[in-house]
């Protein structure tokens, strides 16, 4: 059944804003219209950054925190028809968007607590001879204006991460979400305004990445740029930005990493769950399954037979597992890189089956470590195994890439726990959990080419998203 919300336009500083072209955005399911956004314009850009620039909000911690409250209780109030439209226009299946909703609701509420808490310190001066009867405070200020650009893979998550820190911080944003899933961060931004944020506080501008990127980029009122995307991209950002604060998460290539004395039916939850979770497309799914030869045969015995009953399909229609990908370009992209990688040695066990944006969970054994459906990011529902030899081998494997960003580990024994701890050049190494699995408060960030800084857990986006100011006061006590 076809989904539309119509034309929506931009929502700068709380006004509804057009401009002469729109960008269709397409169901990848059917290749219906989900909706229409204007192809803003530079000039529309700066006019949001202007308006960011010259407020300076006056809201309180108190009144930052009901804010971020009540836009919590507004998304799951709305959870049925917002998770529609995540699913109409990123093709995941209703079982994520819904979770998604759930996430979304907990960074609103997470960022509520964190916004009474003062995180300001106190340092007392007379710590040496040379010290002073003094005290040291710090507080945290709001920057000029937070530039945020989004993908496609989470439209409702992702948005949350950026906004919700910016309002718990007294901050102003404007973000740019991608052209190809707009459309939910317009409706989040309604439900902010209907909460109470001052429109001046939240502008989300849509159009061509080609005409107003660089502008969300190099706009001299963007004190930071925070984005999440592609490493091409987010280099270009690094390179064009110039004397200004980044965030850069720029995806992974997570290792699940089986060893000889795992649980094998747990592991093989594991590496399924995280594969097709999303339609694959995450950047902290498990893009490879990094498994000890000795007990590779029976461990990939179990993942075939796991993931062959994963239900896909519709993404509307609830009893299904996973929906599509975000569109037929990335669906044939990944059959192309299975392809290849049997041609060089790999064993195709399941899947491979492609119609239009719709793509099988699909199963690949003896893959080669160093071809690309492993080598790059394959940002789809694709497990692909490597078989290793022993630990030196895998951790020398599971580091071979460019990416750096998360790990989950299947073992109980310390010794191993404590080499991959020390040794998996990653940000993250989650000990029997997928390489995904975090709360909303802890940090979350990558290495290497997964990206510069934490763009997302609260706390830390928070601390991104201030400068510290500190006074001192001749008081002793």
């Amino acid at each position: 059944m076809s989904y539309s919300v119509g034309h929506q336009p931009m929502r700068i500083a709380g006004r509804k804003v057009d401009a002469p072209g729109v960008i269709e955005v397409l169901n990848p399911w059917d290749n219906s219209v989900v909706g229409t956004v204007p192809q803003g314009t530079v000039e529309q850009v700066r006019e949001a950054f202007e308006i960011g620039a010259k407020y300076k909000s006056s809201l309180s911690r108190y009144e930052r925190a009901e804010i971020l409250r009540k836009a919590a209780v507004l998304v799951e109030e709305r959870a049925e028809e917002v998770s529609d439209l995540i699913t109409a226009e990123c093709g995941i299946c209703k079982k994520d968007s819904l979770y998604e909703i759930g996430r979304a609701s907990d960074v609103f509420n997470l960022a509520a607590q964190m916004c009474i808490q003062d995180d300001g310190e106190i340092f007392s001066c007379d710590l040496t001879k040379q010290g002073k009867k003094r005290k040291i405070f710090t507080q945290r200020m709001p920057l000029t204006v937070i530039s945020a650009i989004t993908p496609f893979n989470h439209p409702l998550n992702q948005v949350a991460h950026k906004i919700a820190p910016s309002v718990a911080t007294n901050n102003c944003m404007v973000l740019k979400p991608t052209e190809k899933t707009p459309l939910t961060a317009l409706i989040l931004a309604d439900i902010f305004y209907e909460a109470g944020l001052p429109g001046e506080m939240l502008s989300i501008v849509t159009g061509l990445p080609e005409v107003i990127a660089d502008e969300m980029v190099t706009n001299e009122h963007a004190e930071m740029v925070t984005f999440t995307g592609g490493v091409p991209i987010g280099k270009h950002i690094a390179r064009t930005a110039g004397y200004k604060r980044t965030v850069l998460e720029l995806g992974g290539n997570d290792p699940l990493i089986v060893m000889e004395d795992a649980d094998l039916d747990k592991a093989a939850d594991l590496a399924v769950a995280g594969a097709y979770k999303n339609s694959g497309q995450r950047c902290t799914a498990v893009k490879r399954v990094l498994v000890i030869d000795s007990i590779a045969d029976a461990f990939v015995e179990k993942v075939v037979e796991k993931s062959g009953a994963i239900r896909y399909g519709n993404p509307m229609d609830r009893d299904n597992d996973m929906g599509t990908v975000v569109d037929e370009k990335a669906a044939t992209l990944f059959q192309n890189r299975v392809n290849d990688a049997v041609e060089k040695g790999a064993k195709l066990l399941l899947g491979n089956e492609r119609q239009g944006a719709l793509y099988a969970p699909t199963v690949v054994d003896h893959v080669p470590f160093d071809c690309e459906l492993v080598r790059e990011e394959t940002f789809g529902p694709v497990c692909p195994i490597i078989r290793c030899k022993d630990i030196d081998d895998l951790i020398r494997i599971s580091n071979s890439t460019a990416y750096g960003l998360s790990s989950g580990v299947c073992t109980n024994r310390m010794d191993y726990v404590t080499r991959f701890v020390e040794e998996l050049v990653v940000g993250t190494v989650n000990v029997w959990e997928v390489p995904g699995y975090r709360i909303e408060m802890s940090p979350f960030g990558g290495i290497k080419d997964s990206g510069l800084g934490y763009k997302e857990g609260v706390i830390e986006a928070m601390k991104s998203f201030t400068n510290v100011k500190t006074f001192s006061l001749p008081w002793f006590i």
